[in-house]
């Protein structure tokens, strides 16, 4: 699915909509209401996003507490992956689901809509997850991005309004208490929480950042940097065109150097054609074994990326010096 991030989405998912009455409170817990108002969300999300303005009856709290996680994370993973998932996680709040699964995002609900000067988080949501590409870790990244925002919001005496540290409070909301909740193990949930963590890495990036600051972001982000810097395009919901563009192309920008020092990195040597002779005369050594050898361990710990490769000759002139002592130098 590719979709077209230069304006918001047409959508219903915001516009009020009356859900009939929930049923009375004596009414003993029954998963069969929630599941069927869970189905009618993931329908929605997926294939009828009409239908957002005739909802099933509203399920009680007891009716989603009975709710299995197993068949909550099965409908819920499919409206995620959905192409209407804007009108689809409007109707998850519509009918009640929010609150007790996903207390953290419901708490985004309406945060910042009017009273102060930022964007209403709970409609940024929506549209990151439905700018995001439809894999399922970068969804659930989208999603729970910036439940963080809640807990960290400070609001100057200007007015001015910053929510600083927020990736990682949200990653530590997310490990201690979201992931056991909706059922997050292994990979999938080692991915959201890195998207979580690192989603404003990106943004950070500037022209000037030099070729061996972008390999160490590049590896420091390791196998997640795809998933990252598609979930970083799709942060951005900005209405206003070129700002939108900018923030497109500054993300476009690190993947291509990212990847040119990829494939330049690959054709070259880890270290200068003068190390041997850098190490000679820094250490006063006269051509032997002891030199090869020293070559040898600076390949091996380049290697096993304890340092860095293609790097200036003191930076591994340094290296070497700090273990002198151990390596009879």
């Amino acid at each position: 699915m590719t979709a077209d991030l230069s304006q918001s989405p047409p959508s219903t998912a915001d516009a009020p909509v009356a859900a009939p009455a929930a049923p009375a409170s004596t009414t003993a817990p029954d998963p069969a209401r929630a599941e069927q108002a869970l189905a009618w969300a993931t329908a929605v999300g997926t294939t009828d996003p009409e239908a957002l303005g005739n909802p099933p009856p509203t399920p009680s709290r007891e009716d989603w507490r009975a709710l299995s996680l197993e068949k909550f994370r099965h409908y819920l993973d499919q409206l995620l992956l959905g192409r209407h998932t804007q009108e689809g996680l409007e109707a998850l709040n519509l009918c009640g689901a929010l609150e007790p699964w996903m207390p953290e995002v419901h708490a985004l609900v309406g945060f910042g809509d009017g009273e102060w000067r930022h964007k209403d988080v709970w409609k940024h949501t929506k549209q990151v997850v439905w700018q995001s590409v439809p894999r399922l870790p970068v969804r659930w990244g989208a999603l729970l991005h910036d439940i963080g925002k809640v807990k960290t919001r400070k609001i100057e005496p200007s007015g001015e309004v910053h929510f600083f540290g927020h990736s990682e409070v949200g990653a530590a909301m997310f490990r201690r208490k979201v992931a056991a909740r909706l059922g997050f193990n292994g990979e999938l949930y080692e991915r959201v929480h890195y998207l979580i963590l690192h989603h404003l890495r990106a943004s950070q990036y500037a022209g000037e950042w030099t070729d061996s600051a972008v390999r160490r972001f590049g590896k420091e982000m390791g196998d997640g940097l795809t998933d990252l810097l598609d979930l970083s395009r799709a942060d951005i919901t900005t209405k206003r065109p070129e700002k939108k563009k900018r923030g497109l192309r500054q993300v476009s920008d690190l993947s291509e150097r990212i990847e040119k020092l990829a494939v330049e990195d690959a054709k070259l040597p880890p270290l200068s054609k003068g190390i041997g002779t850098a190490i000679m005369e820094h250490f006063k050594l006269a051509p032997s074994k002891k030199v090869g050898d020293l070559k040898k361990l600076l390949e091996t710990e380049i290697a096993a990326e304890r340092l860095e490769a293609r790097r200036e000759d003191e930076y591994y002139l340094a290296w070497l010096a700090q273990r002198r002592g151990e390596l009879g130098i």
